[in-house]
């Protein structure tokens, strides 16, 4: 099934590739005899100027865009395209660009904005929980009993009383399962609905978030105040006795009369607020809305004006001053958009425009089950008692038709490769079902498939940004081979053009060239120097010798640095002061230092000779690569460049 995609995939590409060739998109160029329309060249140019602080002319760009287009076809040449790791990564890009084509805009529309006009209002909710995985009893035993609060509650009895008896939410229970009032986006989508729906003083039914089961009253609604940015500095009273809680009030209202004199709050905060990470900012609490503070403190902060600062006032927490540093209402829809977006996906809703998109295409595309003969493969599992090996192979070879689209026949046998490459578990039934299911989504994705390729001749925006992606991983993957891993691994031309064009590569000063042994101490660096004096030990095996002599105590590092650049260096070569101890390292010698005016070697300006190393590659791989895959340009057609 999947070759049979990407064949059709293929064929649907060159189709609309044919068609862009026509008077309204003449051929600019051909390299490697392969077509470069006007349009293709114009989309590149013109991307390429916006990322550009100077715009570059055509014929500039052109210099660029040759060599590159060469780049493409070595790649192709050398068969990148047709990899499995290329085709893997690609796909999956493609089909990233594809989403936003493979939704119902109206739907989706709807949705968002439907949601965010769930921001413009604050519902007071009060809620009994009974959270899943309680050991005191099963998931049976919690809805009996939830139905039997709701009988209550229906019947009269108080959401509070109930609450504080039977409700699993600490955070609520206290409060007789009030929750305060509360945001949309914030909370799980079927939490949310009941809370957005019920008119005030009704009670829910019984129903279920992901945490476990609830039954919710709304109590009032409001518009949203918005967000508060405000600071605050805070005493602590929680767990105190009465004398200790009276003394931080009296602590309390001594900085208010600090503050009322002019002091600045910030600088208060930072020395006098107990909370530690609010106060090293100034108290700053940054932005909050509705429900993400306790509500003695959320009412003060939303009653102040901008630039006021409150009274004490106590919370749970102990006393508090609070500073509005400023206000704004509910965010405008395009900077909450994305967050909608994130919030919906995690709920079937968030599914519903690419389920409507999906019934429509497959409606416009002819997609159909062959119900008859699937039933009859249905009915020989349930028959056999489910599927055995030998029905397995038979299946993975069975070229029965099971579904349609249009005139492309989608066979049991391609289901199998596509959905069922495991094979099938559970019971007979189960197993029918999933079939049923593997049919279904087989069908479904040539939907989408056919979607995808049919958008590169339809959504011209698309198929620019899905051909440059392409060509971009080929030229990547084939400079890197030809130029950026090849001068980093071939050693041996490294060295001989560092040996070429030594006289680039000078120094102003002498460096040290060496390994440095760090010790914890000085009485294990004494212990080394006789170890190092009693066995002969190279320097490439010198940290692995001395890691098993000596263990974590020692390490040892090798450097190149010149006078001036490293204090541990000077201090050991250049006659400098020795500098304080670093970190746990107190003690520090050199192991068959050296002092060098110039580099010896390719491997002491490694980076540096690299990257011209790499240039000059790149500069000779592209005189080859005009040579290989010339270009060919209609000069008439790139005067129309625009």
């Amino acid at each position: 099934m999947k070759k049979g995609l990407l064949l059709l995939t293929a064929l649907l590409c060159l189709a609309s590739v044919a068609q862009a060739k026509g008077a309204n998109d003449p051929v600019l160029m051909t390299v490697a005899g392969k077509p470069v329309t006007l349009s293709e060249f114009e989309y590149l140019y013109h991307k390429n100027n916006a990322q550009q602080s100077t715009p570059q002319a055509i014929e500039e760009y052109l210099q660029l865009f040759v060599p590159y287009r060469q780049k493409v076809a070595a790649a192709e040449s050398a068969g990148i395209d047709t990899t499995a790791s290329f085709n893997k990564e690609f796909q999956n890009y493609r089909n990233e660009l594809s989403a936003p084509y493979l939704v119902d805009k109206a739907v989706e529309d709807s949705i968002l904005h439907g949601q965010y006009d769930r921001m413009k209002q604050e519902v007071q909710v009060s809620h009994i929980m009974l959270f899943f995985g309680d050991k005191s009893m099963t998931r049976e035993r919690e809805k009996e009993l939830m139905d039997s609060l709701h009988t209550c509650l229906v019947n009269g009895e108080k959401m509070a009383d109930l609450a504080a008896k039977y409700s699993q939410d600490r955070g609520s229970k206290g409060r007789g399962g009030s929750m305060g009032y509360i945001q949309a986006n914030r909370f799980p989508k079927s939490f949310e609905d009941r809370a957005w729906t019920l008119p005030v003083g009704a009670v829910s039914d019984v129903f279920t978030t992901p945490f476990g089961f609830h039954i919710m009253q709304v109590t009032d609604r409001r518009p949203a105040r918005g967000e508060v940015h405000a600071a605050h500095i805070l005493r602590l009273t929680r767990g105190m006795q009465e004398a200790e809680a009276q003394a931080q009030k009296q602590y309390i209202d001594s900085i208010y009369t600090l503050l009322k004199n002019g002091a600045d709050f910030a600088q208060v905060a930072k020395t006098n607020s107990q909370d530690t990470q609010s106060a090293v900012n100034g108290g700053d609490l940054n932005w909050f809305g509705t429900g993400m503070m306790v509500p003695e403190f959320e009412n003060v902060a939303f009653s102040l004006q901008n630039g006021e600062v409150s009274e004490p006032f106590q919370s749970q927490f102990g006393w508090h001053i609070i500073k509005k540093l400023d206000s704004r209402g509910v965010p405008e829809f395009d900077k909450v958009k994305g967050d909608i977006e994130k919030y919906i996906a995690h709920d079937s809703i968030g599914r519903l425009p690419a389920e409507r998109c999906l019934a429509r295409l497959s409606k416009q595309y002819k997609a159909k089950i062959e119900q008859k003969n699937l039933d009859k493969i249905l009915s020989g599992i349930k028959l056999a008692g489910g599927v055995d090996s030998t029905m397995l192979a038979n299946f993975r070879t069975n070229n029965t038709v099971v579904a349609k689209l249009g005139k492309q026949k989608i066979t049991l046998a391609e289901v199998m490769a596509s959905q069922l490459v495991n094979g099938f578990a559970g019971t007979a039934d189960q197993q029918a079902q999933q079939l049923n299911v593997a049919v279904k989504q087989t069908l479904d994705d040539a939907v989408v498939e056919h979607r995808r390729a049919t958008l590169m001749d339809e959504e011209p925006a698309y198929r620019n940004l899905v051909n440059e992606y392409r060509d971009g991983m080929l030229m990547f993957e084939i400079q890197d081979r030809n130029v950026w891993s090849k001068a980093k691994n071939d050693s041996e031309g490294l060295e001989k053009y560092f040996e070429a064009n030594r006289d680039k590569y000078k120094w102003d000063v002498p460096h040290l060239k060496s390994r440095i042994i760090f010790a914890t101490n000085d009485s294990i660096l004494t212990e080394v120097k006789k170890y190092l004096c009693a066995n002969k030990v190279s320097g490439d095996s010198l940290q692995m010798v001395l890691s098993k002599q000596f263990g974590k105590d020692v390490k040892v590092e090798r450097v190149l640095a010149g006078k001036g650049e490293n204090a541990i260096t000077d201090y050991l070569a250049f006659g400098g002061e020795k500098p304080e101890k670093i970190a746990r390292w107190a003690a520090y010698m050199t192991f068959e230092p050296k002092i060098i005016d110039a580099p010896e070697d390719a491997g002491d300006v490694r980076g540096v000779v690299i990257s011209d190393y790499q240039d000059h590659l790149l500069e000779e791989w592209v005189k080859t690569l005009g040579e290989l895959y010339p270009a060919k340009i209609d000069r008439k057609v790139l005067s129309k460049a625009k």
